[in-house]
């Protein structure tokens, strides 16, 4: 305490000792109360003094507004509405007010299951605050519990809290006065509590290097630069030596044993290696060859003979070299004649002596090797490629030997490849051709070859091809190799082409059966027995025309047609809309002539129409007819000339037939 009264001293002296203007500490802390309260924001306060310490003290109360009053937002939301869901944003303004909303919650949830206040929770200081309060406020809403003299709390607090009449947010020390914990500060209103900087206001002891931390009622040192390799941080802000022979973390081999250094480690070999030898880079003692290590380990006219772990020295002889040996006398180095001491020295082939040596005579197809000093069979196929063998060569000992690939036999020479005539074989079905080194397989007209074994003729079925809708014009019928075409039974037969149906004209073979007084219409697929007769008042006048007779100046006999002619029309279903079928008129025009056309009859279902035309008229299919029908329609010509009407009347017969039949191919009906 004695610390943070100097502290305010030496505060109110750099104050006072700044500026004309002299203003307490406690009136920049007002100010900055009072703009956290008037604006709810403290970035941009007013510069009220040109002292360092009154900016950070006003800017510190401010703060400290601002987060009580976020706070007791949270708190009361915690209390009206019993959870936080609606401070769920985790925003800077959101945060303080959702820890103590939550902080509440956790209190109020405590009372509520009959826990106790003070619980032991790591949830930080702030937050034990808040959860206690709540929890208090409920145990006193219903009944005041009265504490007992002697408890006391973790910081000395002696039960007065309730002389306080639960207004302190830390401690009650009687006589309605308040006081905080130790690390914290009392608030202008004298209740709450808020947290020393102790940062801020020096009060730290942290060492040179290391960087103050400020926390809530406390505050921590941090080393400002790192340890290093090799070493790592302890709790109390220090460098440790990191063992790595303890932690394992190590990287000697199972030969070495590790030993722990600062900052590092070494690896110490187990075994420990004689003298005469050196020790490799996995822990393996190896011998010294002193004798090439060492310059002149022996005595002159000696010979150094090396040893496990040591050498020896031995006197000098003479020493013959390869393919000497020396006389019985000791005395020189004669020659060994190698082809006569050595059995089979050259593996059945001659052998030649020479000074210190020998030589092999080998035989055709091999070779002398003079390291090895043996007769090698040389490999003729890999010496000379592509020249002995046309097709394929196979090496042998002493020489090679041909073959042929596939559809060659080998000839007389052995050398060259005939070409195999596969054919005389009869692999095919039905057709081979022989070709160079193999043979080809083909069908006759209407087979094709099969896909599984390319020997094997198989049928096309040609009706069932994707062109085999249009091979015949009705029905298709699949024989093996080839195909017939079939038509209707009645009413047509099968064209010349033997692909098409033509329509029989029952009215000239004379098949049809119509009588003597009807006459016979040809229609596609069969035929119309036709017949009429005139009218009254009118003559029949050829075979297809009723003229009106004369007329006693009767009115009625004037206005009738001057002229009925029939006419017979076919033609098959689906043809196109607005196709013209019918054309009327007069056999000739004269200037002034009004011609008007219409049908006055048959056309219920609305399937023609008529147009007016410059000498006449014309009929034209108004909708598409689908299906087969017969038409009989009246079609009235009136001709207005020189002020008289003439009326002309065509009785057009209109026989619609199916389309040219078509049966879809099915295989299974074959």
């Amino acid at each position: 305490m004695g610390l943070r009264v100097a502290l305010l001293c030496s505060l109110f002296g750099v104050l006072l000792g700044q500026g004309a203007e002299q203003i307490s500490m406690e009136d920049c802390c007002k100010n900055g109360q009072k703009h956290g309260t008037d604006h709810e924001d403290c970035a941009s306060l007013p510069l009220i003094s040109e002292s360092t310490t009154c900016r950070i003290v006003q800017e510190q109360c401010c703060v400290t507004v601002l987060e009580d009053k976020m706070c007791t937002n949270g708190i009361n939301t915690a209390k009206d509405q019993g959870a936080c869901d609606s401070l769920f944003t985790n925003t800077c303004d959101t945060k303080t007010t959702k820890m103590c909303c939550d902080c509440c919650t956790l209190g109020k949830t405590a009372h509520e299951l009959g826990l106790p206040c003070d619980h032991n929770l790591s949830v930080g200081h702030q937050c034990n605050l808040v959860s206690r309060a709540c929890c208090v406020e409920g145990a006193t809403a219903h009944q005041r519990e009265l504490p007992n003299k002697d408890e006391t709390t973790e910081n000395g607090d002696s039960g007065l809290n309730n002389q306080c009449n639960g207004k302190c947010a830390h401690r009650c020390v009687g006589n309605d006065t308040c006081a905080c914990f130790k690390g914290y500060k009392l608030k202008p209103d004298g209740k709450s509590c808020e947290d020393i900087n102790e940062c801020l206001v020096g009060a730290s002891n942290c060492r040179g290097g290391e960087r103050c931390i400020n926390t809530e009622g406390s505050f921590r040192c941090q080393r400002e630069v790192s340890c290093g390799t090799g070493y790592e941080l302890t709790d109390s802000n220090n460098c440790k030596d990191i063992d790595e022979c303890e932690t394992g973390i190590h990287n000697c081999g199972p030969q070495f044993q590790c030993q722990n250094t600062q900052g590092s480690f070494r690896c110490l070999p187990k075994v420990q290696c004689g003298s005469g030898f050196i020790q490799d880079a996995l822990g393996n003692c190896i011998d010294i060859n002193e004798c090439v290590s060492q310059t002149g380990p022996c005595n002159r006219g000696q010979i150094c003979v090396n040893t496990v772990g040591s050498y020896t020295c031995q006197r000098n002889s003479v020493n013959c070299g390869r393919g000497y040996h020396l006389n019985e006398e000791g005395t020189r180095c004669v020659d060994i004649d190698e082809c006569k001491t050595t059995e089979n020295v050259c593996g059945g082939h001659a052998c030649l002596n020479m000074l210190g040596s020998y030589r092999c005579e080998c035989e055709a197809g091999y070779m002398f090797n003079s390291i090895t000093r043996l007769c090698e069979d040389v490999n003729e196929c890999r010496h000379y490629p592509g020249r002995l063998c046309a097709h394929k060569c196979e090496n042998t000992l002493g020489s090679y030997k041909c073959s042929c690939t596939t559809g060659f036999a080998l000839a007389a020479d052995g050398r060259n490849c005939d070409d195999l005539n596969e054919c005389e074989s009869t692999p095919c079905s039905q057709e081979c051709a022989n070709v160079y080194g193999s043979y080809q397989c083909y069908c006759r007209r209407g087979y094709q070859l099969s896909d599984i074994d390319g020997t094997t003729c198989e049928d096309i079925d040609e009706c069932a091809l994707p062109t085999g809708g249009h091979i015949c014009s009705y029905r298709c019928h699949n024989t093996p190799g080839s195909f017939h075409c079939s038509c209707p039974v009645n009413g047509y037969t099968l064209a010349v082409n033997g692909r098409s149906c033509q329509d029989i004209d029952e009215c000239v073979t004379g098949s049809h059966t119509c009588t003597e007084n009807q006459s016979c219409f040809n229609v596609q697929g069969g035929f119309r027995c036709l017949s009429f007769e005139c009218p009254n008042n009118y003559r029949r006048v050829g075979e297809t025309r009723c003229e009106r007779l004369l007329c006693n100046e009767s009115v009625e006999c004037l206005t009738m047609p001057l002229r009925i002619t029939y006419y017979y029309l076919t033609f098959p279903t689906n043809i196109p809309i607005f196709t013209t079928i019918f054309r009327m008129g007069p056999s000739h025009t004269v200037p002034g002539d009004d011609i008007q056309i219409a049908i006055t009859a048959g056309n219920e279902g609305g399937f023609f129409r008529t147009e007016q035309m410059p000498t006449g008229g014309v009929m034209s299919v108004a909708k598409l007819i689908n299906k087969p029908e017969d038409f009989e329609l009246s079609l009235e010509l009136r001709l207005r000339r020189y002020g008289a009407i003439t009326t002309y009347l065509a009785k057009v017969l209109v026989f619609v037939t199916q389309e040219e039949p078509r049966v879809p191919y099915n295989p299974l009906l074959e």
